[in-house]
C-alpha cells in the first residue's frame, strides 16, 4: 500500500513552471530517491510536500489523508518530517534539547504549567528526557547529550538533525541532500544510519541526493526530475542506466 501518493502537482513562480505535472507513489517502508540536475525542482517538491509552498494544482495524499495545501505544522502532525541541505539545528541549545524540541509535537504542557512548574511539567519533562536519550543512544550521541549542538562534528550534526526529525514521530522522513559536505567515510556511515532508521523505526524515506554512490547503494526506486518534469521513474539500476537520464543528469 502506498504511503505517499502525489498526482498532477504543479507550481509556477512568475510564470515559470518550477514543477509541472509531478507524480509519485511511494510504498510504506520504501527507501526512495529523488534526483536531478541543480534547478530541476527537487527542493521545490519537498517544500510542496511539507507545506512551505501551496501547489497551484494537484493532490498530495499521505497514508490516505489529503494534506494538499495544509500548513507546515499540520503536515508535520500528519506525519511528514524533514531535514535540510544546510543543517538547521538549534546551535546554541544542547544536543538533548534539540531532540526534545521535536518531542514537543506530541508531549506538551500549557504555558501556565511551564511557568509554574506544576507536577505535570516535571512528569512530561521526565518522559521527554527519557525518550530523547533513547533516540540519542540509537545514533550514538547520548554521551554528547549536554554539549551544544554547534560543538558536534559535522557528521554528528547530520545524525542529530535526523534524530530530531524522528522525535516528531513521522510516517515519512524527507532527507534533503544528507551527504552534502561529507567525506567518503562519513557518507558510508550515513548510509548505514539511513538503512538502520528505515528498518528499526518502520520508516518510509524519500531523499534528495547528488551522491550517486549513496543513491545507488540505498535507494530501491528513483524519480528523475529535469526542468520540473518527471524524466524517468522506476527501479534504481534501470533508471541510472537509462540513456536519457545519463544525458540529462549524469553527463555521460
Amino acid at each position: 500500500m502506498a504511503l505517499l501518493e502525489v498526482n498532477h502537482l504543479n507550481i509556477s513562480f512568475g510564470g515559470l513552471h518550477a514543477v509541472d505535472d509531478f507524480h509519485v507513489s511511494i510504498e510504506k517502508g520504501q527507501l526512495y530517491g529523488l534526483i536531478g540536475p541543480n534547478g530541476a525542482g527537487k527542493t521545490t517538491i519537498f517544500n510542496l510536500l511539507t507545506g512551505v509552498y501551496k501547489p497551484d494544482e494537484g493532490i498530495i495524499n499521505l497514508d490516505g489523508q489529503d494534506i494538499t495545501g495544509k500548513s507546515t505544522i499540520d503536515i508535520n502532525k500528519a506525519g511528514i518530517a524533514r531535514t535540510f541541505q544546510n543543517i538547521r539545528l538549534f546551535h546554541q541549545m544542547s544536543v538533548l534539547d534539540n531532540v526534545k524540541a521535536g518531542l514537543h509535537n506530541h508531549d506538551k504542557y500549557s504555558l501556565f504549567t511551564g511557568i509554574v512548574h506544576t507536577p505535570k511539567y516535571f512528569k512530561v519533562e521526565k518522559t521527554m528526557n527519557e525518550e530523547a536519550m533513547k533516540l540519542l543512544k540509537v545514533f550514538d550521541l547520548d554521551k554528547e547529550a549536554d554539549i551544544l549542538a554547534s560543538n558536534l562534528p559535522y557528521g554528528k550534526q547530520r545524525k542529530l538533525e535526523i534524530a530530531r526529525a524522528l522525535a516528531t514521530k513521522p510516517k515519512l522522513l524527507l532527507l534533503d541532500e544528507p551527504a552534502a559536505g561529507m567525506n567518503p567515510n562519513e557518507t558510508e556511515e550515513l548510509m548505514d544510519t539511513i538503512r538502520f532508521v528505515r528498518d528499526n523505526f518502520d520508516m518510509t524515506i524519500l531523499l534528495i541526493e547528488h551522491d550517486m554512490k549513496l543513491v545507488s547503494g540505498i535507494c530501491e526506486e528513483l524519480t528523475v526530475l529535469n526542468f520540473g518534469h518527471v524524466l524517468r521513474q522506476g527501479k534504481t539500476s534501470d533508471v541510472l542506466h537509462d540513456p536519457e537520464v545519463i544525458k540529462a543528469y549524469l553527463g555521460e
